[in-house]
């Protein structure tokens, strides 16, 4: 059944080798919220309905929700994804304009690990430096209360 098709009910659909939002999300690793939060930001489109209005999904809508899931694993945020989808579907595309998408990613996250390695730095020093006895005075308390 395609999307233009009529509606079909649950079990025909099912044995025509359309899965369920159960089976979708199995075969995908997206949960069934997320599934139904992707539809409803416009990441998948036009999932197909049985007379029921459950939805049903083909492999081309479960190989997008797998696209889905690895990008959001590599961390990729929603608008980016929605950019890296529409590349993905559009077969004369441009390699370079997904490059561009990943290497902004990239220095993102680049960025986020500076952070991050400046935080672990900065808390290992006051952990050095707390005695972590029965006194009062903290180095790490000193550090938090002071200027920003």
């Amino acid at each position: 059944m395609g999307k233009g098709e009529p509606f079909l009910e649950r079990a025909d659909a099912i044995g025509r080798g359309l899965r369920d939002i159960g089976r979708a999300s199995k075969a995908s690793g997206v949960s069934v919220k997320m599934i139904r939060h992707y539809e409803a930001i416009g990441l998948v489109k036009n999932v197909a309905r049985t007379l029921a209005n459950y939805r049903i999904y083909s492999e081309q809508d479960v190989h997008t929700l797998r696209f889905i899931r690895r990008a959001r694993v590599l961390g990729f945020p929603v608008a980016d994804i929605r950019e890296l989808l529409s590349l993905w579907q559009n077969k004369s595309r441009p390699s370079a304009s997904v490059k561009k998408i990943a290497a902004g990613h990239m220095d993102g996250l680049k960025r986020k690990i500076a952070e991050m390695q400046s935080m672990l730095t900065t808390l290992e020093h006051l952990t050095q430096n707390c005695h972590g006895d029965k006194r009062p005075d903290c180095p790490i308390l000193d550090d938090l209360a002071g200027p920003a």
